[in-house]
């Protein structure tokens, strides 16, 4: 059995070796110039010229560092620094040789031309094959003992797949060994690359299914949507894991290594077509404009000051009463158009010494708390933040006249069913009907659940697998629309420059997706087996929640747009007098801390709210009771 050294073998030996393929190389070119039979005199001369043939190798070695590499991990790169080496040095072997002529009595050369051309073509060959040899024994014999290789499929044949396959050969550590290619163009099915077939995409699939593989690599660049998220299905199909390879953008200091392969998120394999914005309508909205986001912090409102950023306008002012997460945010885009300030929405006092400081021309309101069954165990602070603190800035931004204000909600609050829906409903009411009596532009957007926020399905679901389970959710039928944090974003700058006021816009969600079904294609994405592995468990319906959101496309409750993605609901605007007086109440019932009492104000309001999983049912039949 070959026995290899564990650790790395001295510089100094690799040179020894190099130069004593310098000699064999020089012996073999005499022989085979001579036919094996090299006169004598011949030979005086070889063995006269060996001595600055060996200083010139030497020199050429140490200045190339060719002994520098580590022998079993040889990369192409390794060959390139060799045969440049080599070649530099026969070029000034050629030239001593050359001027050698002038100090022989005979004036001829050292050594015949010939010699010096095998000598460099035999030598080349030593040290490629000398450190292939080490490599590929060291690969067979010692490697698979010291690491529990896992056997992956590449799925490209483009740079980034050559690139992840030549580090995990170089790296012992990357632990991972290709057992096949797969070409999702179909250009190079058949050729051999790196030692390996290329499969086209039927023959792969197959090769999954019938072979022992652990994982999928993706190495598809991001622009190749369809073809990515057509890989992703395929792995949760055949139930091994898939990771990606990040774009050469994201790779540390120019250079891949194994530890940058990254799970794919869900997001991407449920991202719809890129939306078609109006650029220009956008971009006249806010160039050159002072903006407020509230809840700048947030999923939502970090993603808006970064789109707001890119129109150019004049300032835009971050406001969020969560200091690390705003920190975080300012030293992620570092841009002189950017202020973040510490802020409360629910503070009147501060909000209007921002307003009095910034003088913003457009305001996006994110901050809302949104946690339903939190919510429904703190209506107060629900009230307090998402309608009152809505209140207190819309009527700073009538004061302060600002152009435009975009309110954020929520299809919760269509018919809704919790506290967190019903008062993002009543500040919908109140902010639709200030419009009417201010010379602000008041918009409303309304979206569904956004893939990947804070606190998002997602999040909880791969925290819960890395724990290896189980996965909870709530209900076998309970559905949800979902949309991506930059498609929801767009779709709000899109409808807040469209908007003239008093508008509420709604957002086409696409299709429902069941929450059960997003749980099993998790799982089998991360390489496990629904059943086996991992278990999903039904936890039941949490206070305040329903199985299926409100279909907000119903064309006989809304009205198209200029934009096909955006909807203009149809909602009648509530009157200024009874909304003044039920803030009026709201404030005092506020400062009683009273949870049944302020619900009942809610509802008392919005007439369509009918709690449900919740205790404040109550509510709702004693409301009944009443008007029988």
């Amino acid at each position: 059995m070959i026995e290899f050294p564990r650790n790395t073998t001295p510089r100094w030996i690799i040179l020894l070796v190099d130069l004593l393929g310098v000699f064999l190389a020089f012996f073999a070119a005499y022989l085979v110039r001579f036919e094996f039979h090299p006169p004598a005199d011949e030979w005086a001369r070889g063995v006269a010229f060996f001595l600055p043939i060996l200083f010139f190798r030497t020199i050429t070695f140490i200045i190339g560092k060719t002994f520098a590499g580590v022998i079993r991990y040889t990369s192409n790169q390794d060959g390139i620094r060799i045969f440049t080496v080599l070649s530099l040095g026969s070029v000034v072997l050629l030239i001593f040789n050359f001027l050698s002529k002038r100090w022989t009595a005979d004036g001829l050369y050292y050594v015949p031309i010939s010699i010096l051309v095998l000598e460099y073509l035999f030598l080349l060959f030593y040290l490629l094959v000398f450190r292939a040899s080490v490599k590929y024994l060291y690969h067979l014999y010692v490697e698979p003992k010291e690491i529990n290789q896992k056997r992956v499929v590449i799925v490209g044949v483009g740079d980034l797949g050559r690139t992840v396959k030549r580090t995990f050969d170089q790296n012992a550590m990357a632990g991972r060994t290709v057992q096949a290619w797969i070409d999702p163009h179909q250009n190079m099915v058949g050729s051999i690359l790196e030692g390996i077939q290329i499969m086209s995409e039927s023959k792969g699939i197959d090769f999954l299914k019938n072979n022992a593989v652990d994982e999928i690599i993706l190495a598809i660049p991001e622009e190749e949507k369809l073809s990515r998220k057509k890989w992703m299905s395929i792995a949760a199909s055949v139930e091994i894991k898939i990771l990606d390879v990040p774009p050469l953008t994201q790779w540390i200091n120019g250079q891949w290594s194994a530890a940058q392969l990254k799970d794919i998120p869900i997001e991407e394999l449920l991202e719809r077509n890129v939306i078609k914005m109006d650029d220009e309508l956008v971009e006249s909205e806010i160039r050159g404009k002072v903006v407020l986001v509230t809840g700048a912090a947030g999923s939502i409102g970090s993603e808006l000051v970064k789109q707001i950023l890119h129109y150019q306008p004049k300032k835009v002012i971050a406001l969020d009463q969560a200091e690390t997460p705003l920190f975080e945010l300012e030293n992620e885009i570092k841009s002189p158009l950017l202020e973040c300030v510490i802020g409360d929405v629910r503070i009147a006092a501060r909000l209007e010494k921002v307003f009095a400081v910034f003088r913003p021309q457009l305001v996006y309101h994110a901050a809302a708390y949104k946690h339903v069954p939190l919510m429904e165990n703190n209506p107060s602070e629900a009230i307090r933040t998402n309608v009152m603190g809505t209140i207190f800035l819309a009527d700073l931004a009538n004061v302060f006249k600002v152009q435009k204000f975009v309110m954020i909600s929520t299809d919760k609050a269509v018919n809704p069913t919790n506290v967190m829906g019903a008062s993002k409903r009543a500040a919908e009411m109140y902010v639709q009907a200030l419009n009417g009596h201010s010379q602000t532009d008041f918009v409303t957007t309304r979206f569904g659940n956004v893939l990947g926020s804070n606190g998002s399905v997602l999040k909880i679901f791969k925290k819960q697998i890395e724990q290896r389970g189980p996965v909870t959710v709530t209900h076998p039928d309970i559905t949800r629309f979902f949309m991506t944090i930059p498609e929801a974003v767009s779709l709000v700058l899109q409808a807040g420059a469209l908007g003239k006021g008093g508008e509420i816009f709604v957002f086409d969600m696409g299709e429902m997706i069941k929450i059960a079904d997003l749980a099993k294609k998790m799982i089998k994405l991360s390489g496990y087996k629904l059943g086996v592995d991992m278990e999903i468990v039904f936890s039941g319906l949490r206070p305040g929640e329903k199985l299926y959101e409100e279909v907000l496309s119903d064309a006989e409750q809304t009205l198209p747009t200029l934009h096909p993605k955006i909807l203009m609901a149809k909602v009648a605007v509530s009157d200024w007098s009874i909304l003044l007086e039920w803030r009026n109440n709201m404030e005092n019932i506020l400062s009683q801390q009273n949870n049944d009492n302020l619900v009942m104000e809610l509802k008392k309001l919005i007439r369509e709210y009918k709690s449900n999983n919740s205790e404040f049912e109550k509510l709702d039949d004693h409301g009944e009771e009443s008007k029988g």
